[in-house]
């Protein structure tokens, strides 16, 4: 199995727009991040966790030309904000996209994408199936098996998932110890940092260290990162030795 960074960003990404700091200016092209998301594929399926609003140009950017199903983690816009463009993917594949979400997501998506669940709709717009889940949830598209793993993003729920030995959190700012409990002790978890300095509705770093190091992660990888974190060499080189800044197009191989 292999995942794929699309995008380690925050919900402005990286630079921001008319920003004029150091990060912002920067020409290292792991300080260029896109909207967060994960492509996670096998030989048979290929999936994308959460679809901002830089989908478009992650699908394009990545050559990606099969998508199997989209699994969402929450509603803000910039984890939904581009599934429109699943309407490509309808169209090569001559079926509706899988989409996995729960019923708070869906309610979101139905707002924002209304003219794709209205009663009359035409030709040309995005076409999903809706699959429902929720924290308890086991779930199998393709060859891939997802456990939900629910975390919060303040008061808002937001589901994470566990493939294997694999885990991907983001947009969380605690988790409860019976959701730990299926964290524990997996090879690979990604977890979102959005700066060092204390944030209401995100880890900032010093909390993402001690819950990778809680969870006994063998190897972690921070995400959804902000330009106030700083230069992504400079925070690499403060980083325990089994963790990492994720950056825009980094692969593992699991």
């Amino acid at each position: 199995m292999k995942v794929t960074f699309l995008g380690t960003g925050t919900s402005q990404g990286v630079p921001v727009i008319a920003c004029d700091c150091t990060i912002c200016q920067s020409n290292n092209l792991k300080d260029n991040r896109l909207r967060t998301s994960v492509l996670v594929q096998t030989d048979a399926t290929s999936v994308v966790i959460d679809s901002g609003a830089d989908f478009r140009q992650q699908m394009l950017r990545n050559k990606v030309n099969r998508l199997d199903a989209v699994v969402f983690t929450h509603e803000h816009k910039d984890h939904v904000a581009g599934l429109d463009d699943v309407r490509a993917f309808n169209y090569k594949h001559q079926k509706d996209m899988n989409v996995y979400a729960s019923e708070q997501v869906q309610v979101g998506l139905k707002g924002e994408f209304h003219y794709a669940f209205a009663k009359n709709t035409h030709a040309g717009i995005p076409r999903f199936v809706l699959n429902t889940i929720d924290k308890k949830s086991t779930f199998k598209i393709g060859d891939i098996p997802f456990r939900s793993v629910e975390v919060k993003h303040y008061k808002l729920d937001v589901m994470g998932y566990r493939i294997n030995d694999f885990v991907y959190i983001t947009d969380a700012s605690s988790i409860d110890d019976e959701q730990k409990e299926k964290i524990k002790g997996c090879k690979v978890l990604v977890l979102n940092a959005l700066r060092k300095k204390k944030h209401i509705s995100h880890f900032n770093l010093e909390e993402a260290i001690a819950m990778a190091k809680e969870l006994e992660a063998e190897t972690a990888y921070f995400t959804h990162i902000s330009h106030f974190m700083g230069l992504h060499d400079e925070v690499s080189k403060e980083l325990p030795a089994n963790m990492h800044l994720a950056y825009d197009g980094l692969e593992i191989e699991l």
